[in-house]
Order: structure tokens, then C-alpha cells, then sequence
């Protein structure tokens, strides 16, 4: 924890979220602009007709060491050139050109000084970084968001096979209403998450390498020859030779890429922590109808005042952090597509707030997870609800007597029950009294709360 931190992502929930600083951290987000810039220059080199030396296998290892040896030094450099000045290099005032001075830098005192030049050559700022951040993105998804998500699931999914044959009561409008198992509704939330991870990593996530207008005008003029297109293809698609959610080039763009696939991104989030939002609510209910408890854990405190307190604040806290990380993102959903002109700045500050939304979303995770490890469901509870309410059966004995040809079934049931408290047996009476035939009569007197859940335990299989 960072006592002075004023954003809890970095203060209270480092923790937490600690995983996402190689990725959204600003020293990570130099490193993959560092990254996108070596790689630029070793393509440039391996590109025929472009007036840049063939580089040795040395010499691109020493390239690609600039950012896999990439340091809070290397950061604190570049950060001295961008506001204070390094040596002889007077402050930038501007972020990337602190990034390619680094690398010049450090190149300069190589074999590779003759080749300088051809660092960032004929690229504007947002080339490199968009397919950062495009990198940045992937990366995260893949190894911290994706994995979390995922456990969530399987979480679920084993409460979901563990209970697929408990019955339950289930209320719409908050009323009681036909009958399902526990299994079944948590199987709900789980098919709904896994349809959204499908859909997260099969995401193309887009970037693109053609100048300060879109036009590949600096690139063209310096080299007619090259086909500048199939270069920016190529190199936008190398990158996905060791990921798992790939890079897709989009040629046609102002001078910044459109953020169409990002949106896509965020809005797929968006889906899968309103789908864990529902959930939270719907579990904080069944705990506080006693149907689910807690496990305690000697030592901690539920409330400052009331020793017996067992609060479901996991669930809470991850309610609260997955609605802000949702506000975030729906708020990149109206701002990022919208750009003045060939472009505007006001979309570089609101990307540096997507490790925000990502870490939200990762401690909404977290704390969900916590809490499902802390479930113990209280069947007889359950089942002693579920009981108290015979007059759910009323659907099915009103079905099966239009079956049978009954007329007015519906409204007798309705008659025999809307707005009352019954019981079993008054059910029972009721059936007994029938003009049905005796085999009718017993098929009827069979159903009960317990028995009546449809196909609710194979749906949960």
C-alpha cells in the first residue's frame, strides 16, 4: 500500500491490483512504446530499399534488450528528458519524444549510432502508441483479467454441479413463483459470463501504423517504392505471433485509430460485470433470507458495535468496484470514437484511465471470489421456504387439469388461492374434490414443492 496514494487502486487495494502495473503503470506504458519502437526499427532494416543498414543478430538483441530490460531507471530517464532535460538534451515538454531520445540515447553509445535517424522514422506519436496500447490491452486481458474471470466461473460452475438437484423457491416480482434448484439459477450467471469470455477473446484488437494523417505521406515521400501498406500490415500482425488475443491492422484512419475494437473491448467488460452485478445482488439476497451463511474467520469483525455481525461485504465491495469500473467504461464508450478532425488530444489523457477501469474490475473480481469461497448453503432453510408456499404448485395442477379438458381450471386455482395462505393439505382437499378421474387425482396429489422444478437439474447439468 502506498500511504499517500490518492487513488485507492495504488493506496488500500494495491494489492489487489498490483498485477496490472506491468501493464497500465506509466513506466509500463513507456516500455511498450519503447517495445513498438525497436520493433519498428529492426522491420525497417529487414524491409529491401529502404536506406537503412542490415542490422546483425547482436545488434537487434541489443535493440530488443532496451525493453525487455526495461527499468524504473530507464523510466526516470525519460522522464528527466520529457521535464527537466538529460545531459545535453533540453526538456521535450512531450512525452514520445522523450521515448525516442531514450532510445538514441542508448543506441548512440553502440555500433547501431550510425542508424539513428530511422528510430521513429516518418511515424507520428499515435503510430507507436496505439499499437501500445493495443499491446497493453492484450497482454492484461491474457494474464490477469481473463485468468480472474475465469476462476470466477469455476467457482461457480462447481456450485452450480454441487446443487444442480437442490430445490429452491423463485420469486418474479419478488413473489413467490414456480419452483427451480439452487444449481440451476447459479448455472444461469455462469453460461451468461462464459458466452462474454468467448466473445472478449475472440476480440481483434485494432492498431495502425500509417503517419500523422493516415496517408503513410512522410513514409511515401521518403520511399515511393515500398508498398507501405503491406509493410504496415506485416508489422502490426507480428505481434500476435505470441499472444492469444490478436492484432488486427486498421488501414484506413486519421492519424488516430478509431478505438472502434477497444470500445469493443470495454463493452464486452461492461456485459460481464453487469452479469457479476446481478449475481451479487441476487447472492446478498439469499444470504439475508438465511438460505446462504457465511463461513467465519477467527479474528476479523463485522461490525464496530454488533459483535454477531457476519456482513456479506465482499459481496458489497465488489458491487461498488465493478459499478465504477462500468461508469469508466461507459463513459470511454462516448468519449473515445470521437475525435476532432484528423485528430485531438482529448483521448490521450482518458486511455491513461483505463488501468483505472481494469483495476475496478479486477478488485470487483477478487472480492466476489473471496466471498464464493466463503459460501455455505443452508438447505434446511431453503427447503423450509420453499415448503411454506405450497400454492406454487397451483401452475401445475391448473396445467394438467386443461390437460384433461377441465374448463375454468385456471380460475378455480386462482379462486383457491390468489392472495391467501394455504397449505398442502388444503391443496390436497381441493384436488380430492375434483370431477377427475381417480388415476388424474393421484398424478396430482404427487406434486410437490420439492418435486415440481421441471427440468431445472438437467439445465444445470
Amino acid at each position: 500500500m502506498i500511504q499517500g496514494a490518492i487513488n485507492p487502486l495504488d493506496g488500500r487495494y494495491f494489492e489487489k491490483t498490483r498485477a496490472l502495473a506491468p501493464y497500465f503503470s506509466e513506466q509500463a506504458l513507456m516500455k511498450y512504446r519503447v517495445l513498438t519502437e525497436c520493433e519498428y526499427l529492426i522491420a525497417l532494416s529487414e524491409t529491401k530499399g529502404i536506406g537503412i543498414r542490415k542490422l546483425s543478430e547482436r545488434e537487434k538483441i541489443i535493440i530488443r534488450n532496451l525493453y525487455k530490460n526495461f527499468s524504473l531507471k530507464d523510466a526516470q530517464m525519460i522522464s528527466n528528458i520529457e521535464l527537466k532535460g538529460y545531459k545535453n538534451i533540453k526538456a521535450t515538454n512531450h512525452d514520445f519524444k522523450a521515448i525516442e531520445y531514450f532510445i538514441k540515447e542508448k543506441l548512440g553509445k553502440t555500433s547501431l549510432k550510425n542508424v539513428l535517424e530511422f528510430v521513429h522514422f516518418g511515424l507520428t506519436t499515435w503510430d507507436a502508441t496505439n499499437i501500445a496500447y493495443a499491446l497493453m490491452l492484450s497482454d492484461s486481458l491474457e494474464h490477469v483479467l481473463i485468468p480472474e474471470i475465469n476462476k470466477t466461473v469455476r467457482e461457480l460452475d462447481s456450485l452450480t454441479k454441487k446443487y444442480k438437484n437442490l430445490p429452491m423457491l423463485a420469486r418474479t416480482h419478488g413473489q413467490p413463483a414456480s419452483p427451480t434448484t439452487f444449481g440451476k439459477e447459479i448455472k444461469v450467471f455462469v453460461t451468461r459470463i462464459e458466452k462474454r469470455i468467448e466473445e472478449l477473446e475472440n476480440t481483434k484488437i485494432e492498431a495502425k501504423l500509417n503517419g500523422a494523417s493516415g496517408n503513410y505521406n512522410a513514409l511515401y515521400v521518403a520511399y515511393p517504392k515500398i508498398d507501405w501498406i503491406k509493410f504496415s500490415r506485416k508489422f502490426i500482425e507480428s505481434f500476435n505471433k505470441t499472444r492469444t488475443l490478436k492484432l488486427a491492422p486498421n488501414l484506413i484512419t486519421t492519424q488516430i485509430e478509431c478505438y472502434d475494437s477497444f470500445i469493443a473491448v470495454f463493452d464486452t467488460l461492461r456485459r460481464i460485470n453487469t452479469v457479476l452485478l446481478d449475481f451479487n445482488q441476487d447472492m446478498w439476497r439469499y444470504i439475508s433470507d438465511d438460505w446462504v451463511g457465511q463461513k467465519p474467520k477467527a479474528g476479523e469483525v463485522g461490525s464496530s458495535t454488533m459483535p454477531h455481525k457476519i456482513n456479506p461485504w465482499f459481496l458489497e465491495n465488489s458491487e461498488g468496484n465493478l459499478g465504477t469500473a462500468n461508469a469508466l467504461f461507459e463513459f470511454f464508450a462516448r468519449k473515445l470514437p470521437i475525435s476532432r478532425l484528423q485528430r485531438d488530444l482529448s483521448d490521450s489523457t482518458v486511455l491513461r484511465s483505463i488501468g483505472t477501469a481494469f483495476g475496478h474490475s479486477l478488485i470487483g473480481y477478487k472480492y466476489l471470489n473471496n466471498q464464493l469461497g466463503r459460501l455455505v448453503v443452508n438447505k434446511e432453510k431453503m427447503l423450509e421456504d420453499l415448503n411454506y408456499h405450497p400454492e406454487i404448485i397451483t401452475e401445475a395442477i391448473q396445467t394438467i387439469l386443461r390437460r384433461e379438458g377441465v374448463a375454468m381450471s385456471y380460475e378455480k386455482l386462482k379462486e383457491l388461492s390468489r392472495g391467501k395462505q394455504l397449505k398442502l393439505t388444503d391443496i390436497h382437499k381441493f384436488i380430492n374434490m375434483l370431477e377427475v378421474n381417480d388415476k388424474v387425482k393421484k398424478e396430482l396429489l404427487k406434486i410437490t414443492p420439492q418435486n415440481y422444478t421441471g427440468l431445472a437439474s438437467k439445465l444445470a447439468s
